[in-house]
Formats: structure tokens, sequence, C-alpha cells
């Protein structure tokens, strides 16, 4: 199969997986909040494709050989990073960087791993053979694939065990021939209830006795025992896409419950080691990829959200004020650190222990630092420029020739008609300020993991030899 179409990814939907959804076990392809995210990933699956775009978003390992998605190739040198971000840029600018799980994001880490398989070989040499055998399987058949990392937030002054319920975090309760069967729960799992394959890793920070709590491995969504279960959707087929033009890449989060779940051994990557657990992002690699996928897409979203701000300012000549020019000045260089951070990634790539390239993790710590702070920022300035009328905005309904209030007047501008005008708002309300934007900016905070954790690291893994050459330099005289 290799590239799949974005019909093949929907007709294997419907493959008898548990999903709820308010209360009611739902046909994800045939719900009419889920179908809108559906359309969105299977066009992204239907860009590879396209012949403008088929050599960026896959690669061939040789001239005339099969196409693999681009998501996983495993970069050799400084080039084959440019290409992972010439490719993951196209998947990013379709969806304008909303959507944080797309197919291409799941896979960099599947090719991270794999790269590392002998990190996986230090716990059991079959294990290491099972994720090659996993990215191999993956790089073939081209599925999407959702995370599952964090536990359930119950007591964080007590260890796992100590809980009152020690079965809400996922658990290993016990092994079999066949595999290991775990009972628990993962949260905020995105896209899940849409995609064909969970994979279940740890977040660091076990202790060194909560052996049971920590595995790592991948199994079908319609595996069973498993059951998802989706929050509150900000999307509906039907629903104008004039009055809500970016709730389509509305990425469902859900939570998924392990009830008595059998993982076969095939897909068992590693388990009961805490050590392992809490170094497997970093030992891997698949921080620094990640983090290098993470910026490429939120490159796209920040572009996005400054077109927005520019244009609302200009559209009512606001740009003759010198505060909004420097709002704008200040938004513009918000995006150029995000393109910066990014290509600094790149120039200061390192090959790893593992003989693949990888990109510059102090880029990648700077970015996940500060490019939350910065969507904040970015959406607060929409809100300023829009004031008021982006709640004011009438309906496309209201727009329909011969309504007697003709509100559409009121709207335009001296470049923009009314309806132009309200578009535009619509598009900075559901930015920055509905449930759609609000998640986005929730989101985007803990998208590469807890930013406080995030800055810390930073210091403690960041080459300081030359801040402590400069101060040495300057004390002498």
């Amino acid at each position: 199969m290799a590239l799949r179409t974005g019909k093949e990814y929907v007709s294997g939907l419907s493959d008898g997986r548990e999903i709820w959804l308010a209360g009611e076990q739902v046909a994800v392809a045939e719900h009419p909040a889920l179908r809108p995210v559906i359309d969105s990933v299977a066009g992204l699956y239907d860009l590879q494709h396209d012949p403008a775009v088929q050599a960026e978003v896959s690669y061939q390992e040789a001239p005339g050989g099969p196409r693999y998605p681009i998501g996983y190739l495993i970069p050799r040198d400084r080039e084959d990073l440019v290409t992972r971000r010439t490719g993951i840029t196209c998947f990013a600018e379709a969806c304008f960087g909303l959507m944080g799980r797309t197919p291409d994001n799941v896979a960099t880490l599947v090719m991270a791993f794999a790269s590392a398989a002998e990190f996986f070989s230090g716990h059991s040499p079959r294990f290491g053979d099972n994720i090659r055998a996993y990215y191999q399987w993956c790089r073939e058949n081209d599925p999407f694939i959702a995370i599952a990392s964090a536990n359930p937030q119950v007591d964080r002054s007590r260890g796992l065990d100590d809980l009152d319920d020690p079965l809400v975090p996922l658990k290993i309760v016990r092994e079999t021939s066949d595999g290991l069967v775990v009972k628990g729960a993962k949260m905020t799992s995105t896209l899940a209830p849409v995609t064909d394959e969970l994979l279940v890793f740890p977040i660091p920070g076990y202790r060194k006795d909560e052996h049971a709590y920590t595995a790592g491995f991948a199994i079908p969504v319609n595996t069973p025992g498993l059951r998802i279960v989706c929050r509150e959707p900000y999307a509906m087929s039907g629903r104008n896409r004039f009055d809500h033009p970016l709730s389509r890449f509305d990425e469902i989060d859900a939570t998924c419950v392990f009830d008595d779940v059998l993982v076969p051994w095939d897909r068992v990557f590693f388990h009961g080691d805490p050590d392992a657990a809490n170094s497997l992002i970093w030992a891997t690699t698949g921080f620094q990829h990640q983090g290098h996928h993470g910026m490429i897409r939120g490159l796209a979203k920040a572009e996005l959200m400054v077109a927005v701000a520019v244009r609302l300012a200009e559209s009512t000549r606001s740009t003759a004020h010198l505060h909004v020019k420097e709002m704008l000045g200040e938004v513009l260089g918000l995006l150029d650190s995000a393109r910066a951070c990014l290509l600094l990634s790149e120039v200061d790539a390192t090959r790893s222990r593992w003989g693949t390239f990888v990109p510059a993790a102090s880029a990648v710590y700077t970015s996940r630092y500060q490019f939350p702070a910065a969507c904040d920022r970015m959406a607060e300035v929409i809100r300023i420029l829009g004031s008021g009328a982006i709640i004011a905005a009438p309906t496309a309904a209201d727009l329909a020739p011969g309504l007697p209030h003709d509100v559409g007047r009121y709207f335009a501008t001296g470049d923009m008609t009314g309806p132009d005008r309200i578009g535009l708002l619509k598009l900075a309300w559901e930015l920055s300020g509905d449930a759609f934007g609000q998640r986005q900016l929730l989101y985007e905070r803990y998208y590469g993991g807890d930013p406080v954790r995030l800055a810390a690291a930073h210091y403690q893994t960041y080459d300081k030899r030359r801040l402590e050459d400069v101060l040495r330099r300057a004390l002498a005289g």
C-alpha cells in the first residue's frame, strides 16, 4: 500500500472500534461531530497523491522504488532534515498548523523510536526487533496513529500504587504467554477516535518501584477491551463554513480506557522498567524529532495568526496609529523568532549515538517554552485589534439578500466589503475567542510537555562552556 488515499483511510474506520461520545457508542465514520475532522485527515492522505506535492510529502529509498510517507524518513544528514521539513510543511500548511497530531506527526515518533532500536534491545533483544518491525509495517501500510501517554490526574503527592484506586493509571495486571494484559486509563489522546493505531508510552516521572505502570506498546484502535471516550466536540457536519471556518480542524481529544486489554508480545516495545520509561523520549531522540515537527507546524499556525492580525488592522486603517504598528511589529517578530528557531535546530543538528542526524535539542527546548506564550500574545493582539466587532459579527444567514436590516453594510470598510470583513472577524474569533480557539491555546501550552519542566531541563542540559568562557574573559579585565 505504502501511500494511502483519503478514501482508504475513511473505509478503515468501520472496524468495530468502541467509541463513546455524549453517553452513546457511535460509529465514527457516520457521526456528524467527527466527520469534519475525518474529512480533514482524508484530505491530508490525498495530498500524498497530488502530483504537485507528492515528491515533497513522500520519499523513495531508490529511484523508481516505492514511495513512503515523509514522516518515516530517517535523517542521515542535514539534507534529510530539510527534506523532512519541506514535506511536513505541506501537511502543516494544509491545516494551517491547527492539527498537532496529523499522520506525519506520530510517524515521526515511530521513526525516532525505530532509529534507536538498540535502546529497546537493551531491555530485551526481541523488543528492539519489535520496534523495527513496527516501523516497517507502518511505513508500508501508512496507518493513522494516535499517542496515549498521560495518566489521569488524581493525586500527584502519592505514588501510583498508593492511590485510592491504583488501577486508574494504566497498569500491567499480568503477563501471559500471549502478551501483556493492561488495565486503567490514559488521558488526552488527541484524535484517537479516528485513528487506526494507538501508540502507548510513558511520560517521564515514574518512581523506581513503579515497574507495573511502565510499558511501551502499540495496538489497533479496535482491540477488544479498549474503550475511547470523546470530549465534547467543537465541530459538526453541516455547519456553515463561513461562520465556522476553522472548526473542521477540531482534533477531538479523548480518554482511553483499557479493560483487561491484551497486548501481543510482538507489539510490546518495553515494560516494567521505570528507568527506560523516564529516559525514553530523550534517549531515542523522539523529543528532538517531535520538537522539529512541532516547530514546522507551529510556524504555519503563527503565519495564520499574524496574517489575521495584520489584516484586521489594515482593514480599518488602524495602522495609522503608532501603538498598532508596535503590536504588529511585535507579532511579526514572534513569527520570525519561530522561523529562526526552526532553522537553528537544523543548522546546529548533530549526529546521534544511533547514527542519525538530530535537530538541536537547545532550539527545541527554546521553541517549546517560548512558542505557547507567543501564541497567547498573538491571540491577544487579534482580540485587541478586532475588539467588539469580533463578538458582534452576524451570521452568514444574516447576509442573505433582501433582508431589511442590510447588516453587512455596517461592517464594510474602505477596502473590504461587509461580508468579507465579517468573514475575517469569524476567522479571528475561532482563532482567539471561542472554544476551538481556547482549546488551541491550551493544547499548545502542553503540546511539548510541562513548560516549567522544559525550561528546567533546558538549563540542565545546556552547554554552558561558552558562557563560562565569556564570564572568565570579562573578569580577567
